[in-house]
């Protein structure tokens, strides 16, 4: 008679394990697409045909969830950051543009700005270290454009993130039409940028 070695019968639970992390992620991504990050999550689980305790396991909170369904996005959005370095004309440009791809990326899902804030007032959330992460690029920016003196010295990165979240929730808004999004982009940058008369001073 043969046995099995050891190393593969452990190997088959992990990619189990693996196989069912990815089918909730995938199932997560379409169902919050569809109704929203406040979704309950165990519906998320009824319909990726798991136990809540299994997809609990692999995500012991909703933020947890979102940062594993973000994580693809974060990637992006570096990428994005490197192309807007490159291509931005000034410093003040790329702000806006950085800026810009933060509401984006914050739209991924109805009501994801709001995890995301609140992220930011802690550190035990899973979102915290990409929150504070992006705050970190988005002073980046903000400080080569006050080196510049296209931005004002009082504005604070912290400030900006919140307010590219806001601009996401706005795009979303029943209120807001294909007009509201670049207007509070304009409003936005009106608020941390210098006027002409400060960028002599």
């Amino acid at each position: 008679m043969t046995t099995e070695p050891a190393q593969t019968r452990a190997r088959g639970p992990r990619a189990d394990a693996r196989r069912n992390r990815d089918h909730i992620l995938d199932t997560a991504e379409q169902f919050f697409s569809e109704h929203g990050v406040s979704g309950s999550l165990d519906a998320i689980a009824k319909q990726a045909g798991v136990g809540s305790g299994t997809l609990y396991r692999h995500f012991p909170t909703r933020e947890a969830l979102l940062a594993a369904l973000l994580s693809a996005r974060d990637d992006a959005l570096v990428a994005q950051m490197d192309t807007i370095r490159a291509e931005a004309p000034n410093a003040a440009d790329a702000l806006e543009r950085w800026l810009d791809a933060l509401a984006d990326w914050a739209g991924a899902f109805d009501g994801l700005p709001e995890p995301l804030r609140a992220a930011t007032t802690t550190t035990s959330s899973p979102l915290a270290v990409t929150c504070q992460g992006f705050i970190t690029t988005t002073d980046e920016f903000l400080q080569a454009a006050q080196a510049e003196g296209s931005a004002r010295r009082e504005v604070r990165a912290r400030d900006l993130f919140l307010t590219a979240l806001a601009a996401s929730w706005v795009r979303d808004a029943a209120m807001a039409d294909e007009l509201s999004a670049r207007a509070l982009t304009s409003l936005t940058r009106a608020g941390w940028e210098t006027s002409a008369s400060e960028g002599q001073r």
